[in-house]
């Protein structure tokens, strides 16, 4: 089962990872087709790459996040200071990318009508929303690790000093 859900992720991956260079493709081409169109601003096309290529570093991280976690490690045991700073680091790519997106359309609403300018805003709020979101989740899961680890540390001298003990303990001679 273990092997099945590894090829089952890692071609997902591969997939996300093809359609990440698809818009990239995708976008440059559109780029291309809007420079040669009299009817596009440059400025305009260049905004649109932009963004299609914002998606695709997004959609790139996902697939390298899913290969690294479930193709690569499988389901090995981990400690949560692990799995703490990779969830962090896959959310913090993610919310770099909305970031740059919402930036993207504030500059493109700006130019076409002003007064649509609430939605870009939203995804902006969105992307703070997250972040602070996860700076809440680190602080949190950072306190339990901390607490957890204590107990963990006791827990594991216990368990030496009973095989300490056992070693030790001198059989009668039969």
């Amino acid at each position: 089962m273990i092997l099945l859900t590894r090829i089952v992720f890692g071609g997902a991956s591969l997939l996300l990872l093809l359609l990440a260079l698809g818009l990239v493709f995708l976008g440059v081409c559109e780029a291309l087709r809007a420079v040669v169109s009299p009817d596009h601003s440059g400025v305009d096309a260049l905004l649109d790459v932009l963004g299609y290529i914002i998606v695709a570093i997004a959609v790139f991280d996902v697939a390298k996040y899913l290969f690294e976690e479930e193709v690569q490690r499988g389901k090995e045991k981990r400690s949560a200071a692990e799995a703490r700073r990779s969830l962090t680091k896959f959310l913090s790519t993610i919310v770099i990318a909305v970031f740059l997106e919402a930036l993207v359309v504030v500059f493109k609403t700006a130019r076409e009508d002003v007064a649509l300018l609430i939605y870009p805003t939203a995804l902006l709020v969105a992307a703070v929303i997250v972040l602070v979101g996860l700076g809440a989740f680190q602080r949190f899961s950072a306190a339990v690790e901390e607490k957890v680890g204590v107990e963990d540390e006791a827990a594991d001298r216990a368990d030496a000093a009973k095989a300490a003990r056992r070693r030790t303990v001198v059989k009668p001679p039969a």
